[in-house]
């Protein structure tokens, strides 16, 4: 075996590993942990294995870190619920680094600054993808900056041989 497919063996068995928890890991509830053990972010995930599937929601308060991880199976509807920020800055849009496995499907901001955003999941095939989402002041010239990054594994069904 040439020492590259081990690397790729290695990594690819992290990022399974990885798959059931979020930055911080899980509650029992299926509610994401801060480092206190504390709920500090919801993320709804259906008991159906260690990845989430068919739907799955992220809310981001103020104050929560601004970089987590996913992971979805193919076909898994993901909502961002992003809460109004504390700062001046107004969420813009949210952006997949890799449209073939998670495509932004929907956007929408509220009059009192929540955001909602809607990505699609790949059907069949599995990868990641870095979700970020843009904030900006309104009143201000010059491009949005990422104010929130989710990293988002694909993991395909194991098949039976």
């Amino acid at each position: 075996m040439r020492w590259w497919a081990g690397v790729g063996m290695v990594a690819g068995a992290v990022v399974l590993a990885a798959c059931g928890e979020t930055a911080g890991g899980t509650a029992g509830d299926g509610t994401a942990e801060g480092p206190s053990g504390s709920p500090s972010a919801s993320v709804t995930v259906p008991s159906a294995g260690s990845c989430a599937a068919g739907h799955a929601e992220v809310t981001v308060a103020p104050g929560d870190a601004p970089r987590r991880e996913l992971c979805v199976r193919p076909g898994t509807v993901l909502s961002l619920v992003l809460e109004p920020r504390i700062d001046d800055k107004r969420w813009t849009g949210a952006r997949s680094s890799a449209p073939a496995f998670a495509v932004a499907s929907g956007w929408r901001l509220d009059a009192d600054g929540t955001a909602h955003a809607s990505l699609r999941c790949a059907g069949t095939r599995g990868g990641t993808t870095v979700v970020t989402v843009t904030a900006k002041a309104p009143d201000v010239a010059g491009a949005a900056r990422v104010a929130f990054t989710l990293d988002v594994s694909v993991v395909p069904y194991p098949t039976r041989g």
